[in-house]
């Protein structure tokens, strides 16, 4: 079986910084994209940021240029630098992994982080 653990979030003020983590393991033969969620009251879950094996990296229009995602693949860990936070960023965040395990046989399936909280101040 496959867990996801992330930490890094807390409260911070309008223009400041956090960066998130979260780290799978378990029996994992190969991870493809990784991503970012975020989710505030009575809202839907959205993407935040996402980044594939290879590299490539999308952001949501509301974080580009703020936001930075990254991966380490030998920690089987993302990444989320998040800069010049603003009042709207605000909400419970959460890790996603597509993970292809040691006894896959239908290919990956996704994992979620527990969520963590990010309070911006105004």
């Amino acid at each position: 079986q496959v867990q996801l653990v992330e930490s890094g979030g807390g409260l911070v003020q309008t223009g400041g910084s956090l960066r998130l983590s979260c780290t799978a393991s378990g029996s994992i033969r190969f991870i493809r994209n990784m991503a970012w969620y975020r989710q505030r009251p009575g809202k839907e879950r959205e993407l935040v940021g996402s980044i594939t094996n290879s590299g490539a990296t999308n952001y949501a229009d509301s974080v580009k240029g703020r936001f930075t995602i990254s991966r380490d693949n030998a920690k089987n860990t993302v990444y989320l630098q998040m800069n010049s936070l603003k009042p709207e960023d605000a909400a419970v965040y959460y890790c996603n992994m597509q993970i292809m395990t040691r006894t896959s046989v239908f290919g990956t399936q996704p994992f979620w982080g527990q969520g963590t909280q990010v309070t911006v101040s105004s």
